[in-house]
């Protein structure tokens, strides 16, 4: 069966924004220059809890790191990917062995191939987008 691009559905992208959930962000470390450092505390302002995740194991915003989405205790809501298009599909078939319900890939994120993985396993899948912009574009009121 041939499917064609994945489009993001806006239900989705509202639902894991607004409900709150734990998040492991891969690819986040101790770096303030990079875009994950600031979208972390984004995400982590709307409520969400935050998992760092980055071979060095960095303890950012308050929470403790760890080294991969394997090592992570307990539950995962939604894998944030920011490691690029190459690297993507590993994290997300992660993902899908951790047994997280999400996985939400970046703006400049793509792999479509991984995001049809995803969704066979029962995964929801945002691609392509930054949860700051989706959220803004929701409540423009926030900052």
């Amino acid at each position: 069966m041939t499917r064609g691009p994945h489009r993001n559905d806006p239900a989705v992208v509202a639902r894991l924004l607004a409900t709150p959930g734990r998040w492991a962000v891969v690819g986040l470390s101790t770096d303030e220059s990079r875009t994950a450092h600031g979208i972390a505390a984004f995400v982590q302002g709307l409520g969400h809890t935050i998992v760092p995740v980055h071979p060095r194991a960095e303890t950012v915003h308050g929470e403790r790191g760890y080294a991969s989405l394997a090592d992570v205790p307990g539950p995962v809501d939604v894998v944030d990917v920011f490691v690029n298009s190459a690297r993507a599909g590993a994290v997300v078939d992660d993902a899908i062995a951790v047994g997280a319900r999400a996985v939400w890939l970046q703006l400049g994120v793509v792999d479509e191939a991984a995001a049809a993985r995803a969704r066979e396993a029962g995964l929801d899948v945002v691609m392509d987008t930054c949860p700051a912009i989706e959220a803004r574009r929701a409540d423009p009121r926030l900052p």
